[in-house]
């Protein structure tokens, strides 16, 4: 937390010890609560601050915040409110599931605001994140790191990593007054190992976190001022390291120790200052980060949580985008060809064209092809759907709309997919094939889950196919045979586009 103003420095040691989630409007902390906002179920952008990465327990997911107290989500991630507990106060927490119990770590003040460098770093465990579960008790809180006035290092905003090639666990800590530090704790008590030694691996960030893919270890750290809601210039950076220690070095050779760091995500649209960065990992090729904005123009300019889909370029983590409604083209991978309505294709009557234009022959444009112009001749019931070349016909339109009220899946809701300009719908088969009824009725077999994946293209999935349990998706087994199956990164059979 950095860049702000004397009078927001004031306050915060004191909201640090609040159990109410903290809020920023137009600069000025304070103590927002959920009571009226989760009444109007905010949907997609629940408010928070320095949110720890996602975590799911039994079905739903969670989330915690600076000054405690939380988020939950019961229909896959799209729809936040609040009800999550975490003793403690602070600041910053962080969360990750270990075995079958859950390890939170906390910042107990707010190391570097208001001219102190004293803060600590404390872990808990619970067995579950559901304050309603009998087993629902966290532990008592331990000090895995500290720091006083004279340090170069702030203990808070702890960030968790259990590398997955050793089970060694690690939590990096530290603002953007000092250095970023990385400190070995235990797996199985939480506690930091005896004779551990914090090492230096980053300065000029915040609120960082280390993730581990392909051999890589990835610090991500947050750039810039906070706390100033739409004035904050917040953005998420990172470097990378062969060891869990580093050096960790941006993609244009710059240390971290030495300020560098390539951009993660910024601001956009209308939404300024992501920090706070957390990974989630869906399945092979499907990944998500979790951040909070400094503010949102469309809630009121609070601070509120982001789910973006996690792209990787080059080797390096991107924010994806979240999917927007419109009218689109889909696009196979495997071949090229466009998802279209299986109808007979109407030749437009131009009459034939010369290959060369006269001398002075006046040029007249020719226009589309439109939906009145074909539709009286498809059939009235259930069409099915094929892939062929695309040729910017009506039939091959599609309009993908969100679909509130029916719950979604991290971050965004479910989508119809109907044909432009028409209530004709793509829909899942009880023989795992796809279709499309001539109206849409909201059926979870008509709902679809849009999914960008970590390469930038998309997975099509239906909530719910009839008479069984699978998760399929849309996919291609022929150039032109589009189907339902098992999803599969490592072929194109199962990507497409929109365009």
């Amino acid at each position: 937390m950095l860049g702000i103003s004397q009078n927001i420095k004031s306050l915060v040691n004191s909201l640090t010890n609040q159990t109410t989630p903290l809020h920023v409007k137009g600069g000025v902390w304070g103590v927002v609560f959920f009571l009226s906002l989760s009444a109007s179920a905010q949907v997609g952008a629940p408010f928070i601050h320095d949110p720890a990465t996602l975590a799911e327990c039994d079905g739903k997911w969670y989330t915690f915040g600076t000054g405690g107290g939380g988020l939950i989500s019961d229909d896959g991630g799209y729809t936040w409110h609040s009800g999550a507990e975490r003793p403690g106060g602070g600041a910053a927490p962080d969360v990750l599931k270990i075995g079958d119990r859950y390890l939170v770590a906390y910042s107990g003040t707010g190391g570097g605001l208001g001219g102190t460098h004293r803060g600590q770093v404390l872990t808990m465990w619970n067995k579950t994140l559901d304050p309603k579960s009998p087993n629902f008790k966290y532990t008592e809180a331990v000090v895995v790191a500290e720091s006083e006035d004279g340090d170069d290092c702030d203990a808070i905003d702890p960030g968790l990593l259990l590398d997955p090639t050793t089970g060694r666990l690690w939590c990096s800590y530290g603002t953007y007054f000092g250095n970023i530090r990385l400190v070995e704790l235990d797996p199985k008590t939480g506690k930091r190992l005896e004779g551990n030694e914090a090492i230096d691996i980053g300065i000029d960030c915040e609120a960082t976190d280390l993730i581990y893919r392909d051999g890589w270890y990835y610090l991500l750290g947050t750039h810039g001022t906070c706390c100033d809601g739409v004035n904050s210039t917040y953005n998420i950076v990172c470097g990378r390291s062969r060891s869990v220690t580093g050096p960790y070095i941006d993609n244009v050779g710059r240390e971290m120790l030495k300020g560098g760091g390539k951009m993660v995500i910024a601001a956009h649209d209308k939404v300024v200052g992501p920090g706070h960065f957390g990974r989630t990992i869906v399945e092979n090729g499907v990944e998500k980060m979790s951040c909070h904005f400094e503010a949102d123009f469309n809630q009121g300019g609070y601070s509120v949580l982001g789910i973006r889909p996690l792209l990787w370029k080059n080797g390096w983590p991107v924010a994806g985008e979240v999917f927007k409604e419109g009218t689109y083209e889909i696009e196979s991978q495997r071949h090229g060809y466009a998802l279209e309505l299986a109808v007979d294709f109407k030749r437009l009557d131009t009459g034939m064209r010369r290959w060369r234009r006269a001398e002075n022959e006046e040029v007249k444009p020719i226009e589309m092809q439109k939906l009145q112009d074909v539709i009286g001749d498809w059939p009235a019931g259930e069409i099915s759907v094929r892939n062929g070349d695309y040729m910017v016909r009506p039939h091959q339109q599609w309009t993908i709309t969100a679909v509130e009220g029916k719950g979604g899946f991290l971050g965004q809701p479910f989508y119809k997919i109907t044909i432009a300009g028409t209530n004709r719908a793509l829909a899942a088969t009880k023989k795992c094939e796809v279709t499309t009824v001539p109206e849409f009725t909201g059926a979870d077999e008509q709902l679809w889950q849009i999914d960008q994946l970590t390469d930038g293209t998309y997975r099509i999935m239906p909530k719910s196919i009839p008479g069984t349990k699978k998760k399929l998706c849309l996919m291609s087994i022929a150039d032109s045979t589009p189907t339902l199956g098992v999803f599969d990164f490592n072929s194109d059979n199962s990507k497409w586009d929109f365009k």
